[in-house]
């Protein structure tokens, strides 16, 4: 599912940016902003434990109010127990990096082109899926120990460092000049796994029990003093996690292909 989700994510850019790119306007920019989960360790605190996020864009226009863009971008997502008090006995953290490819389409409120005189900014709206990659660390003896290899709730089989992620949001845009324009936006993603703070199910850890080996698996399953008892529940497996993206982006128009001169959009592309 994944693999043919990211296939598909790379033939629809293919056709866009690569067939249809010739003799026309394309827009690339680089993002600057935040990033940050919800979840678990964070079931509804927007913007808490925002870390810095950066990346770069490419954007079609097919029309004034319609766009295809892709993004790429690099960020951290992190938790504690500690800090947003959603269970303080439980005592449990994380962080992650985090690795996003997503294919957009934006539909802009307003007409809108960078370089028009006239209808140089718009709020705009965003959605199309996404491809990511995460992978949960806790801090254990002075390092961060990566949490899927532990498989702290017991599994079967290690989860996935990976998955496909609905993306939708809004945002402004503005055009300062003939090339560049500004983009201010957040967008939220819908994941389809329970495992960015490697927390979904259950306690397993009988601490009680001689025959059970204390070592990093298992403090890091159970770090909290009062050490919950076997089956006891540690997250929510009905809920998937969640995280967002927001910042700026500076963006630059430029012409590939033939040249020509368009009054319609009011600039000029030879400039």
């Amino acid at each position: 599912m994944v693999k043919s989700g990211f296939l598909i994510i790379c033939v629809t850019l293919l056709s866009f940016f690569g067939f249809r790119a010739a003799a026309q306007d394309v827009e690339l920019g680089v993002f600057g902003g935040g990033s940050y989960y919800l979840g678990e360790l964070n079931p509804g605190k927007q913007f808490l434990f925002t870390n810095p996020a950066f990346g770069f864009a490419g954007r079609y226009n097919l029309d004034k109010r319609w766009a295809v863009k892709l993004n790429v971008i690099e960020g951290k997502l992190s938790g504690d127990d500690a800090i947003s008090l959603a269970d303080s006995m439980r005592n449990l953290r994380f962080t992650s990096r985090l690795t996003e490819i997503s294919a957009l389409i934006e539909f802009n409120f307003f007409d809108y082109f960078i370089g028009s005189k006239k209808n140089y900014f718009t709020p705009y709206l965003f959605v199309g899926p996404g491809f990511f990659l995460f992978n949960p660390k806790a801090p254990f003896d002075g390092e961060l120990v990566a949490l899927a290899n532990l498989r702290t709730e017991n599994q079967s089989k290690k989860y996935n460092l990976f998955g496909l992620a609905a993306t939708f949001g809004f945002g402004f845009k503005y055009s300062i000049n003939s090339r560049i324009g500004l983009n201010l936006d957040w967008g939220m993603r819908k994941t389809y796994t329970d495992y960015i703070d490697d927390i979904s199910t259950n306690y397993y850890v009988d601490f009680d029990s001689p025959a059970t080996p204390i070592g990093t698996a298992e403090m890091l399953s159970d770090p909290s003093p009062i050490k919950h008892k076997p089956g006891m529940q540690r997250g929510n497996p009905e809920t998937n996690d969640w995280y967002a993206v927001a910042g700026i982006s500076i963006i630059y128009r430029f012409t590939i292909g033939e040249k020509s001169t368009c009054t319609d959009f009011e600039y000029s592309k030879n400039k």
